[in-house]
């Protein structure tokens, strides 16, 4: 029997693991389990280099057993097992990690995300965020060992006696403390196993072994012979792992129903996924895993996104942002990396060149796919482009790189329905001016204008589209987006007009002006190539776009957007047979039919306040019993 006290230069590292060492108290059968697992997959390497010998018909597990009764928890594996000397090696020393370096650096730190796994070897000792002491009982492999036993009753001090146990592998008793009894219930330990370990490479199981004979219920009956006539051979226990999740194996060896069925086991989404990638990187790195593109088919869906990063197939956390640029946050998928450097809750990332690199493999893995779609189906590519744009215009706008690669295969819908890219709607044109159309309902006036001149706009209807097109003009030299509503040089005539064309264009503008009253607006004649339209009202550009942007932030910035007052240009169609007329009517007529034509340019741009649509209609109805 031996005495003695963990090598670590303080009397208060129990406090501190459970202070700081994780952020959930759940994590300790992750990090037990995951052991466990190790242990394993350690005997069978070293059976394969023939420094172990083994029966190839066993089976090798992890079993998480629950004694509720005796408030006991169990995890026990049959893996490589240790010897006294290697407890004291690996439990007491603390895996020669230097644990007053760990307690020197981190007890006064506030910040949980730096600390640092692989440099300290305290997953062990998270069993003591629910435990109150502790036992070991450990058979090593080596021919001739004797088994070992460890208790820890979560002070400084430790007994390593001989142990009880039999066969070769580990067994951890935790004796659950008051405040964590919760950990005695079957299906919490279920959920943890399920939420952690659903991947783990080694078979897990979950026994209950004080109810393996009778059923308890409240109802005070025995129900231990209760299905004596039924068959009694008990049926074949079932892991609630799977061993051999799907993006471990070759994206040659996976079918389609296989991915779609595994997006619905993990995600919960029965919704079919549009298209996933799968990653399969053996070098500079080795990184697997598959990411989804789900439907994203409006502007806040990005918020359900989910993507779940592993280390050596444990669960550590959902959209780490380290590892999973920002904008991949909107897909759904798995990550795994064995090679990450977490740290000792494998809950947060060092700051490393090595997670960039990752990261950014992982983006030129998405924009490999989309091209490939886009040049080899395009037809598909097209049918995504309504769910996918938006994940797309927002990496772009987080992601240079991103754009840069995705940049030629960026679609848009035009008023058509119709798909194409910048260079299919310029069509080799000088001016590169591309009209856009932000609300296809309160624009059709303008629409069906250009549709009848035989001129084309794309549809951009989100406000994440105000900030795409900035993006756009600033990295396509000379290209211009104008709203459909905001310029006419190409439906209207550009003839030179005559002095007394244009004299008689002043006079109709200061009949609009004196009875409109309205010093901001401003008032011009045009040739509209539509003879049947009076009016349209256009606003300008960039004072729209600026106003917009300081609106979206808030009221922080609502003020700011005052700066930029809507420039409207009512613009008075000299074409058309009504506005031609104005000159012949005396001036009760005039009046009725100047206001009449700029209330129908508003209604046109966007819907007429109540007070102005009362005075419409009493003015539509005047009109009427004018012509009766």
């Amino acid at each position: 029997m031996a005495k003695g006290n963990i090598s670590v230069d303080s009397e208060n590292l129990f406090p501190i693991i459970k202070k700081w060492l994780y952020s959930d108290k759940d994590i300790f059968l992750r990090e037990l389990v995951s052991n466990g697992c190790d242990a394993v997959t350690k005997l069978k390497k070293l059976a394969s280099i023939g420094e172990a010998q083994i029966d190839e018909s066993e089976k090798f597990k992890v079993t998480v057993s629950i004694f509720k009764d005796a408030k006991k928890l169990v995890i026990s594996d049959n893996g490589i097992g240790m010897t006294a000397e290697e407890i004291d090696k690996y439990i007491n020393q603390i895996a020669f990690s230097g644990a007053s370096d760990f307690l020197s650096k981190y007890k006064e730190e506030d910040d949980k995300g730096s600390q640092i796994i692989g440099h300290f070897g305290l997953g062990f000792y998270s069993a003591f965020m629910v435990a109150y002491s502790v036992e070991i009982d450990s058979l090593s492999y080596q021919d001739g060992a004797k088994a070992a036993k460890w208790t820890c009753d979560g002070s400084m001090e430790f007994d390593l006696t001989d142990g009880d146990r039999t066969e070769r592998g580990t067994t951890i008793t935790l004796n659950i403390a008051e405040d964590s009894e919760e950990f005695l219930e079957e299906s919490t330990i279920r959920q943890i196993l399920h939420k952690y370990c659903a991947f783990l490479p080694i078979e897990i199981y979950v026994e209950v072994p004080e109810d393996k004979h009778e059923d308890h219920c409240d109802c005070g009956h025995d129900h231990e012979h209760e299905h004596e006539h039924e068959d009694d051979t008990p049926s074949e226990p079932k892991p609630i792992n799977n061993t051999t999740p799907l993006w471990m194996k070759k994206p040659s060896e996976c079918t389609d129903e296989e991915y779609k069925e595994f997006y619905r086991n993990v995600f919960m989404d029965f919704n079919e996924p549009l298209f996933w990638i799968h990653l399969n990187v053996d070098y500079p790195f080795n990184l697997k895993g598959i990411l989804y593109f789900p439907k994203i088919n409006h502007e806040f869906a990005g918020q359900e996104g989910q993507i779940k990063l592993y280390n050596n197939q444990v669960f550590v956390a959902d959209n780490v942002k380290e590892v999973i640029p920002e904008f991949l946050m909107l897909l759904k998928g798995v990550i795994d990396c064995p090679d990450l450097p977490l740290n000792v809750s494998r809950s947060f990332l060092q700051n490393d060149g090595y997670v960039k690199k990752i990261s950014s493999h992982i983006t030129k893995k998405v924009a490999d796919k989309l091209a490939s779609i886009y040049n080899n189906e395009r037809e598909n590519y097209e049918k995504y482009w309504d769910y996918i744009n938006i994940f797309i215009k927002y990496g772009c706008l987080r992601d240079e790189k991103f754009y840069e690669k995705v940049k030629d295969v960026i679609i848009y819908k035009d008023i058509d329905g119709k798909y194409l890219t910048l260079d299919e709607y310029l069509d080799g044109k000088e001016e590169k001016d591309v009209y856009y159309v932000s609300d296809p309902q309160t624009q059709s006036q303008y629409i069906n204008m250009f549709k009848n001149q035989g001129l084309n706009a794309v549809v951009l209807p989100s406000m994440m589209d105000t900030h795409f097109i900035s993006l756009v003009e600033m990295k396509q030299t000379g290209v211009k987006f104008k709203r459909i509503d905001s310029a006419i040089n190409d439906i209207s005539d550009n003839t030179e007009k005559d002095d007394s064309t244009k004299e008689q264009e002043e006079k109709l503008i200061e009949k609009f002006k004196n009875e409109i009253k309205d010093d901001t607006l401003k008032i011009e004649v045009q040739s509209l190539k539509d003879d049947s339209i009076p009016a349209v009202i256009l606003l300008g550009e960039q004072s729209r776009r600026m106003q917009e942007m300081y609106k979206a932030y808030g009221q922080q910035m609502a003020g700011m957007a005052d700066m930029f007052h809507d420039e409207f240009t009512l613009v008075l169609n000299s074409n058309n047979s009504l506005i031609k007329k104005i000159d012949t009517l005396n001036d009760e007529d005039a009046n009725l039919v100047i206001e009449h034509v700029y209330d129908l340019a508003k209604i046109s741009h966007s819907p007429l306040p109540a007070e102005q649509m009362t005075k419409f209609i009493e003015r539509s109805n005047k009109l009427l019993e004018k012509l009766f």
